[in-house]
């Protein structure tokens, strides 16, 4: 497949505007029977996903890809993570499935103007639209971003696609697309717990008052760091639905890495999104947990912007003191300091000595990168394969694993995949010991 393949498909997507469908029904119809049949057989088959992406031919793919831009919210998720997390996918698969981290189908532009005056103060609201551009720059599964001037200063405002909150309710009151999604990222955790997780985690990106908050406080922690960057919030020009910060100029990963940056700038580059992924949640109990590539730019100076702050969840003092405990028991390989960090987890131990030589196996693969001393690189098969994955799911469910787990899964695998397309070499344990010890 070719770039020209993939730029093709990104314009078709950018080139035509929809009204997000809020129909139950009509949701669950279309995301069962058209835009995730493909994606859920190569889930719960057997076979290698592989197998199954490979004997279609890029235009069913890409015909999937399109109805999934056009269902935006959960559906649109799913495409999402598959192109990133499964490294079983052919790369042809995974390169049209990966439109979906910056294009969906758009908003009209009179809505997005609508929302603006909805939202704002009057005065507000019409120098925001005196100045802002009426073709966006980006379109994603929860809103898109246009670009602005207020006072001189470039801008990006960001407008959620009107009903997406809806739609989303819709796909969990139909709970195939809520299950689905959940078991992509934890197979085996427990069903209802895990559906009302992912309820609460997805609907608060639709909640732009919430993502400017969490925004604010990621840019107060990382004020002082010489790698991150997160964009101020003009809270002024911001409502429930519409989000403004300060314009941020950089490449996305695959343009960054055609420049072919040096080795040395990758390793700091990987070192500052593990420190702030995970760091943030053992020093804070704050983390982000939608570390896909599209919410990343490069400046080219060896820092890097994190753009999307909608998908934050926090932790209780206990819950941070069972995942430092767990990831210490398992890179010690310890049998009893293992059995005690999953049951302050919350999650049901391994009884037989086959049952925890399986679950050992499963906890090393998700901790892969610790269990090695030096620099190394995580290897795109420490990513998480979702064929694997449910091969292993008899025995996941024996765990079931709570619901509030859902997103650490995602956390780890999103930035993992993220950590081997960068191809950064860090001595990784001894980066989590000091975030541990911090």
């Amino acid at each position: 497949m070719s770039d020209d393949q993939v730029k093709g498909l990104l314009e078709r997507l950018r080139g035509r505007t929809v009204e997000v469908s809020t129909s139950t029904f009509g949701r669950l119809r279309r995301t069962a029977g058209i835009a995730l049949k493909t994606g859920v057989r190569a889930l719960r088959s057997d076979s290698d996903a592989e197998d199954l992406f490979a004997k279609l031919d890029p235009a069913a793919i890409e015909s999937m890809v399109t109805s999934l831009g056009e269902l935006k919210g959960l559906a649109m998720k799913m495409g999402q993570i598959l192109s990133y997390v499964d490294d079983s996918l052919p790369a042809e698969s995974r390169a049209l499935l990966g439109s979906l981290q910056r294009w969906s189908f758009t908003t009209p532009f009179e809505a997005v103007a609508a929302a603006i005056r909805e939202d704002l103060a009057e005065a507000r609201a019409e120098e925001l639209l005196a100045t802002l551009e009426r073709e966006p720059v980006a379109s994603a599964s929860v809103g898109q971003v246009h670009r602005a001037r207020i006072d001189g200063r470039d801008v990006a405002v960001k407008i959620r696609h009107p009903g997406i909150d809806e739609a989303m309710k819709a796909d969990f009151r139909a709970a195939l697309p809520g299950a689905l999604i959940g078991r992509m990222i934890v197979p085996g955790a427990d069903i209802g717990e895990m559906i009302a997780e992912a309820k609460e985690g997805f609907l608060s990106e639709c909640d732009y008052g919430r993502e400017a908050e969490s925004g604010r406080r990621f840019a107060e922690i990382f004020a002082d760091d010489p790698r991150i960057i997160i964009p101020e919030v003009l809270f002024e020009y911001s409502g429930p639905r519409v989000l403004t910060t300060a314009w941020c100029d950089g490449q996305v990963l695959e343009d960054y890495l055609a420049g072919d940056p040096p080795q040395a700038e990758r390793d700091a580059i990987g070192r500052a999104l593990y420190s702030f992924y995970v760091g943030s949640l053992y020093r804070f109990g704050l983390f982000n947990a939608d570390p896909h590539p599209g919410n990343l730019l490069f400046t080219g100076d060896g820092r890097v912007v994190v753009l999307d702050h909608g998908c934050v969840r926090s932790f209780d003092a206990a819950t941070i003191a069972g995942l430092r405990g767990l990831s210490l028991a398992v890179q010690a390989d310890d049998r009893e300091a293992i059995v005690a960090g999953l049951v302050g987890l919350g999650v049901k131990p391994p009884k037989s000595d086959a049952a925890f030589e399986a679950t050992r196996g499963m906890l090393r693969g998700f901790y892969e990168p610790l269990l090695r001393a030096g620099p190394s690189r995580i290897e795109a098969r420490t990513r998480f394969v979702m064929s694997e994955a449910f091969a292993a799911k008899k025995r996941l469910m024996r765990m079931k694993i709570p619901g509030k787990l859902l997103f650490l899964f995602r956390i780890r695998f999103g930035l993992y995949a993220v950590l081997a397309t960068l191809g950064a070499e860090v001595d990784w344990r001894a980066l989590e010991a000091e975030l541990l010890a911090g």
